[in-house]
């Protein structure tokens, strides 16, 4: 039999924790709870609270929701779903990470002062939606370097980032951009530089993760990322693992494993996002241990 270890810097973030303990004690005390959007972004988990009574809901549900109770995420919201809570008699129970909240309170005040807000971001994903709705809807979201012809080079221009992208790329974005500035100032032979700055906002528990992970994933043979398909930072994680090590394995939950991709192997580590439950790897080590070699 080989030797299975769970990565013990795993698991939820404290972020996350917090998000699930507010929910829990909510549910404990007071009954069934909407959340506006599935909480965390890992099925089982969803699955796990939804029997304690939380139930997700869109904001379309939400405006046609009055006098009841309803979390928001880890992940925040824009204004506009505090104002409609507001007038629809709603209590809010607001979860949304510290580290998040830090983030939109800084976009806020170098929008108020007149910058062109940049986020390095997935512009469909929850928190940017929450760090753009801080801007009216104006802040300018961007993946990759070529997409850089979005932003406007001639106004002054704060770039952020979500708060589970990649540092590295987070700063080859911020090269680039202050680069095509220069140009731009060289090429016009403006007498003054563009008033430019950049806001590494990648949450610290996610980007210190790197180094543990990639010396986790070298120490085995085999590795079994456990994490929900739509979690961001689970697949920034997953291909951290798989660069260092080809046979890392992707699964949702313990019933998606093969069993050969353990041929030959002597050790196999289970680890997973900030959005992977503790509870759920020790079911996926309990499940990898009935395999008998």
């Amino acid at each position: 039999m080989f030797k299975v270890t769970i990565d013990q810097n795993s698991g939820f973030c404290w972020g996350v924790i917090r998000t699930i303990e507010m929910a829990e004690h909510e549910l404990g005390n007071n009954g069934d709870l909407y959340s506006l959007g599935d909480i965390i972004h890992n099925p089982m988990e969803i699955e796990r609270l939804g029997q304690k009574g939380l139930r997700a809901i869109s904001v379309d549900e939400l405006k046609a929701l009055k006098n009841t109770r309803v979390l928001i995420r880890a992940h925040g919201e824009p204004a506009s779903t505090y104002q409609i809570a507001r007038e629809n008699n709603i209590e809010i129970i607001d979860a949304t990470c510290p580290v998040v909240t830090k983030v939109q309170e800084r976009i806020r005040k170098f929008y108020d002062d007149g910058y062109q807000i940049v986020i390095f971001g997935k512009k469909e994903h929850a928190e940017v939606m929450g760090l753009v709705g801080q801007t009216n809807g104006e802040a300018v979201v961007i993946r990759t370097i070529d997409e850089i012809d979005k932003v406007d080079l001639s106004r002054k221009t704060v770039l952020f980032s979500q708060t589970t992208m990649d540092k590295p790329a987070f700063h080859r974005l911020k090269d680039a951009l202050k680069g095509k500035i220069d140009e731009l100032i060289v090429a016009t032979m403006e007498d003054e530089a563009v008033d430019f700055h950049a806001k590494d906002t990648i949450c610290g528990q996610v980007s210190g993760r790197d180094k543990k992970l990639k010396q986790f994933a070298s120490d085995n043979d085999v590795v079994v990322f456990v994490a929900g398909r739509k979690s961001s930072n689970g697949k920034v994680l997953y291909s951290i693992c798989k660069e260092v090590n080809e046979r890392t394995h992707f699964v949702e939950h313990e019933s998606e494993i093969d069993f050969s991709w353990f041929d030959g192997a002597e050790t196999v580590g289970i680890t997973g996002a900030t959005s992977t439950p503790q509870w759920l790897m020790e079911k996926v080590k309990q499940h990898v241990t009935t395999v008998e070699v």
